[in-house]
């Protein structure tokens, strides 16, 4: 993450400086000839860049701002900053925590992977400093803000990461490493699987050379309540298995493991700032390739839980890892709320593009908190129909139901969104429950409000904030 420092006085002439102006504000006189040339009136969104010495970089708040709307304004200016190696906030006008979140934005656009490169990667920001009356009050600020951020960043981290680096072992190695940080950490290997009858998750990492893997994350918190459990879907590779995907767009498929990746954010995130809620990890790793040890469609598989699924189509794997990994979670854990994420279905993409995930679930006042820690973040969330036509469709003729639905009179298969969520639902026995089909935002294309193109590292900031807002205090 970007080297942040706070400090009093005016920013030098070495370093760009971001002015965050809010709409109707006054603008700094050294500026005032230039923005009113540009019609600059600090409206959300706008962005003035003034060459010079030093370079100043104008950015619109909007009115009444909100603590997102500083954090995508620091983005919004970082990004346009470019090839820089130095930024600076003129915070003067600024609260503490409205330096604190702008300072935030700046650290998640900033983010570059660069360790695959061989050739001297594009500058890009790398030191921050923060000039504002009260450095000490913005510090503090920001140190809570912070941990939210180094989640997101390592989320990113993982997501963009290619298959032949990230394998079930090495996300395994990855994830013990955050012993350091304050978690416990279990990574169950293919014995233990065999052992306690996880024939799903074994199923769909078979044909694999890199076996799967259930990891858990824990952090103990100080309340005496149960946890809440975040369950991730980790396929570090989806080919589709014998039900093969097309080969354009396959090389994105390394990025199936994003679900995981945002729930070992989170517990980052819970861990830095000392939540005192307890929580807990489910991640379910697993390579979904093909080979001679492949599952198949049309076979029936005995998941955790001991209840049978017929499999229709192979490449509707993430259900099926989830719900080994979902009953684990709430066997043993007994939690007060589970949270999944995965990237599950082209049918989210279908229904709400790139711009909203798809929320499922048992418990209304669970949903409601979710999608209001996703606006809070910038994750919005848009809720989806479990309806009981979803769950008829999953009836199997010799299993104790299907893996989704088996298609139309013209054979097309139909793997949606909705049927999923239903089959999950089969495995968190009487827990509240939330399902985040994260298919359309876990990347995007062109840079975003919150950092450059690539992995978003969405579901990070939703989960800390959602702890924060509804289980750091006794029931």
């Amino acid at each position: 993450m970007i080297a942040v420092r706070f400090t009093r006085g005016a920013p030098g002439a070495e370093a760009a400086c971001i002015l965050p102006v809010a709409q109707g504000a006054a603008v700094p006189r050294a500026s005032v000839a230039a923005a009113q040339a540009a019609r600059f009136t600090g409206g959300a969104g706008e962005l003035l860049d003034l060459p010079g010495a030093p370079r100043r970089l104008l950015v619109g708040l909007g009115r009444d701002p909100t603590p997102l709307a500083f954090e995508k304004a620091g983005a919004a200016a970082a990004l346009a900053a470019g090839e820089v190696a130095e930024l600076a906030i003129d915070a003067g006008a600024l609260t503490p925590d409205g330096a604190a979140a702008t300072a935030a934005g700046v650290a998640l656009a900033a983010w570059r992977f660069a360790a695959l490169r061989t050739s001297a990667p594009p500058k890009h920001p790398r030191r921050l400093s923060v000039h504002t009356p009260q450095p000490d009050a913005a510090e503090a600020a920001f140190v809570g803000m912070s941990a939210g951020v180094a989640g997101c960043l390592m989320a990113r981290d993982l997501i963009v990461e290619p298959a032949n680096r990230l394998t079930t072992k090495t996300f395994a190695r990855r994830l013990e490493t955050l012993e350091d940080e304050g978690l416990e950490v279990e990574i169950h290997g293919r014995g233990w699987l065999e052992r306690h009858g996880f024939g799903a998750l074994l199923a769909v990492g078979g044909a694999s050379a890199s076996p799967p893997r259930l990891a858990v994350l824990r952090w103990r918190g100080v309340l005496p309540v149960p946890p809440v459990a975040f369950v991730g879907k980790g396929i570090v590779f989806d080919t589709g298995g014998v039900s093969i995907k097309g080969a354009e767009g396959m090389e994105e498929m390394r990025a199936d493991m994003a679900g995981a990746a945002a729930c070992v954010g989170a517990m980052l995130a819970l861990a830095r700032r000392k939540s005192p809620a307890p929580a807990v990890a489910v991640l379910a790793i697993a390579e979904n390739a093909t080979g001679a040890r492949s599952y198949r469609p049309g076979d029936v598989i005995r998941t955790a839980s001991r209840r049978t699924v017929e499999v229709i189509d192979t490449d509707a794997e993430g259900r099926l890892v989830l719900a080994d990994a979902l009953h684990h979670a709430t066997h043993r854990f007994r939690p007060r709320a589970v949270i999944d994420l995965a990237t599950l279905t082209g049918a989210a993409i279908t229904a709400l593009g790139h711009h909203r995930a798809a929320i499922f679930g048992t418990d209304a006042a669970l949903m409601a908190a979710a999608a209001a820690a996703g606006e809070a973040v910038g994750e919005p969330l848009w809720p989806m129909p479990i309806g009981d036509r979803h769950r008829e469709d999953l009836v199997s003729d010799i299993a104790d139901l299907k893996q989704c639905a088996a298609g139309d009179e013209h054979g097309s298969l139909q793997p949606d969104a909705c049927h999923a969520a239903a089959f999950l639902r089969e495995f968190v026995r009487d827990v509240p429950w939330a399902h985040l089909d994260i298919a359309g935002v876990m990347a995007a294309e062109e840079p975003h409000a919150l950092g450059p193109a690539g992995p978003i590292g969405f579901g990070v900031r939703l989960l800390d904030r959602l702890v924060a807002q509804r289980f750091e205090e006794e029931p």
